[in-house]
């Protein structure tokens, strides 16, 4: 039976029967919230991607009054969570430890506040020309900040919460909240796709059929009198398009956190501190770590920001600029994928001479991280392989196709190996916590130690000594004491190998994220595929790539904390 709806020992066989019936309807609340789910997330879907073209009777008035009445419903089922809550003390028994840990709601609010500023400078794009707009389109970006400020608060507080009243009400309302986040997810991600469709038709001549709607309701194609001509205005413009990445990630990050809440609802624990999880009271950055890490990542990030602003400021100039920048920023990809697929190789070799235990016990959370760094990087994984059958089938065989060849290769083995050290990372036990030991050994009486390493040299002494004291050591303290010299020399390379993915994730987050996008300044698969084919690839995978990188890094911090 799970651990959600196992009863006590002590419980009569009513109160099993009771929390067996509870089992059965909870099936049925969730089965009723995905249901509402999906049917709202689908009308979301069709008004956003029919709103991006411009031969569809979608307007995007249509879609921001939609993300609009979205946000306003999910805000007043946050405060009606909330306020519920706090009158009611037996609402929430029991807090899930693994669920929303403390780098994971700090990063919500880093991207939260960046979505404020977009907010702002949405706000301030659309009342430059007030007059010949519609309301919704000011009023928008506002309900988006309220939206943005009360569901940041919300899940600071609450995502930890196994709230046990109003069950399928809390289950509705948690689906809606996170279909809201899609919701504004795939309004963003269509958004900067389009444009940077008319980025790249500004400057080649291929012709795109994918338009936004304001350019057809109220652009420069209705005499201009919406036309972004003052100075203010274009930095405005410039502005929320760059703070694009941001809000996209805070949709993600706040549907993650939404989704183990779900989970949680009606979840029974031990206690209201049960936990089989190990988070550590204090991290400290650069703790116990051999510095080669941290300082190779920080090489890598800081020649990485130096390739990007070289991308960005070559890629637009004339053909021998744009495939010098190209040959510069294959040729770092490929070195940076290439020290993170050995790295991360080394990383589970040094896993073989690990002796923790798996830890095998339920937890949402890390089955979520596990199944989202899986999905997330299949997106990459179609990108690479279309790439690498326009360079093999192709006719050009030059230093570009090798370099696209090789860089696709390398994508494919560092998801690969990357993923396979998280994901066993995250499911190692705590520091010296060692597989169980059932063959008998002779207890050793009355034990005291000072001097850990004469310890090691008593054979006859099990591996969980009795320790004597004024401030008595648990087993499993004793253990971590013990085994902390033979395992160091393993917790410092994970920690270094944990760091240095972290920073190169982080800037091959940032070059993708902001505009880097040589899949077209490449013209190899552009002619290959056409352009139509090869636009919506990409514009459809590689959003999910970028969510890897930065679903990554969160994931590389909690296996730093906990190596």
């Amino acid at each position: 039976m799970s651990e959600e709806s196992a009863p006590g020992p002590k419980e009569s066989p009513l109160a099993a029967r009771q929390a067996g019936s509870r089992e059965v309807w909870k099936k049925g609340g969730r089965l009723l919230s995905v249901l509402l789910a999906v049917n709202v997330l689908l009308l979301a879907c069709t008004l956003i991607s029919g709103g991006a073209f411009n031969k569809v009777a979608v307007y995007d008035t249509d879609v921001f009054a939609l993300l609009t009445t979205m946000m306003l419903l999910a805000s007043l089922w946050i405060l009606f969570y909330l306020l519920r809550t706090v009158r009611c003390p037996d609402a929430v028994p029991y807090r899930d430890a693994h669920a929303g840990p403390v780098w994971l709601r700090g990063g919500l609010v880093l991207f939260g506040i960046c979505t404020l500023v977009m907010d702002v400078f949405k706000t301030g794009y659309y009342s430059s020309f007030f007059e010949c707009q519609s309301a919704i389109k000011i009023l928008h970006p506002l309900t988006q900040a309220v939206f943005v400020v009360v569901q940041t608060y919300f899940l600071w507080v609450s995502s930890k919460d196994c709230i046990h009243v109003h069950l399928d009400l809390t289950r509705c309302g948690l689906m809606f909240t996170l279909t809201t986040n899609l919701a504004i997810w795939m309004a963003a991600v269509v958004d900067e796709s389009v444009h940077q469709t008319h980025s790249y038709d500004s400057s080649h001549s291929n012709a795109s059929h994918l338009h936004l709607a304001p350019d057809r309701e109220s652009g420069s194609s209705v005499g201009g009198d919406c036309s972004c001509n003052t100075a203010i205005c274009q930095i405005f413009q410039q502005g929320y398009f760059y703070l694009y990445p941001f809000n996209i990630e805070y949709s993600l990050f706040a549907s993650t956190m939404l989704y183990v809440m779900w989970k949680n609802v009606g979840r029974l624990l031990a206690s209201s501190t049960h936990s089989h999880g190990h988070t550590p009271s204090r991290v400290s950055l650069f703790r116990e770590t051999l510095f080669g890490g941290p300082i190779l990542g920080l090489m890598l990030f800081v020649v990485g920001l130096a390739v990007f602003i070289i991308y960005e400021v070559q890629v637009s100039g004339e053909g021998g600029r744009t495939q010098q920048a190209l040959v510069i920023y294959y040729s770092f990809n490929i070195i940076c994928l290439g020290l993170m697929t050995l790295v991360s190789l080394s990383g589970s070799v040094i896993y073989r001479f690990d002796r923790r235990a798996m830890d095998h016990h339920k937890n949402p959370t890390r089955t979520l991280d596990v199944a989202l760094l899986m999905g997330a990087a299949l997106g990459q994984y179609v990108i690479s392989y279309y790439s690498i059958v326009a360079v093999v089938v192709g006719t050009p065989r030059d230093l570009l196709g090798v370099l696209n060849l090789a860089h696709a290769l390398l994508m494919i083995a560092q998801h690969t190996f990357q993923n396979v050290f998280i994901i066993e990372s995250l499911h190692r036990g705590p520091p010296g916590a060692e597989p169980h030991d059932t063959t008998p050994k002779e207890p050793c009486h009355g034990l005291t130690f000072a001097n850990v390493d004469a310890l090691h040299t008593l054979p006859a002494c099990p591996p969980t000594p009795r320790v004597v004291g004024t401030n008595p050591v648990g087993p499993q303290e004793a253990m971590a004491i013990i085994l902390a010299p033979r395992g160091h020399w393993r917790r410092r390379c994970l920690k270094d190998i944990s760091l240095f993915l972290l920073l190169c994730n982080v800037i091959l987050w940032i070059m993708p994220a902001f505009g880097a996008r040589p899949h077209f300044s490449n013209t190899v698969e552009v002619d290959f595929y056409g352009y139509s084919l090869w636009a919506a690839i990409v514009n459809i995978c590689l959003p999910f790539g970028i969510f890897y990188r930065m679903h990554a890094v969160s994931s590389l911090l909690e296996v730093y904390v906990l190596s």
